[in-house]
């Protein structure tokens, strides 16, 4: 190995004398692997990332969250709501069935005859709540399906003897809506 000193003398390389004289700036991983190898230590380059690398690599995720979790939030609502609205209309075909066969919707509640099928209770499923009142002594009703749990809360749907649907709450605001609203606020 040679040193500065045998450099200087142009004993380790030959080289004309015009390439020795000129002064040269070496690099910073230059001058750190000469005094490494100089301490017997094998220079080795470091590895990871910086901080700045770090930090925009955070700062693009943040951005990427904010934009997605509404997104898959409103998707995930979009998902749950349906099953509320084809309950409401798996109802309405029952009550029509029970009609048939009673002449009316029900004395006291829905479909609560002498007779009164085993569905009759409105049982709640994943995502909603039902309730049927009635009118006009028994000839009509009110289905209501309300929204309990996941991203369906908020939301209140309607269906009456008429076929007559109805928004009246969507994403926790009052609607007014003549339709059933899944996606947006106009029918």
């Amino acid at each position: 190995m040679c040193s500065i000193h045998d450099l200087a003398a142009r004993r380790c390389r030959q080289l004309p004398a015009t390439e020795v004289d000129k002064p040269s700036v070496p690099s910073i991983q230059a001058v750190s692997g000469i005094i490494m190898r100089a301490q017997g230590q094998p220079y080795r380059q470091q590895a990871g990332f910086t901080l700045v690398e770090l930090m925009i690599a955070v700062a693009i995720v943040g951005i990427l969250t904010a934009v997605a979790l509404p997104s898959y939030r409103d998707y995930v609502r979009r998902g749950q709501l349906p099953e509320g609205v084809a309950a409401l209309a798996d109802f309405r075909i029952k009550l029509e069935q029970y009609y048939q066969d009673n002449r009316k919707y029900g004395t006291t509640t829905c479909a609560d005859g002498t007779n009164a099928p085993a569905w009759g209770s409105f049982s709640a499923t994943s995502y909603f709540t039902y309730s049927c009142t009635l009118s006009s002594s028994g000839q009509g009703y009110l289905l209501t399906a309300t929204g309990a749990k996941g991203q369906a809360s908020g939301h209140i749907y309607t269906l009456d003897h008429n076929n007559s649907k109805a928004t009246t709450e969507f994403k926790g605001a009052t609607s007014s809506k003549t339709c059933w609203l899944l996606r947006g606020d106009e029918c």
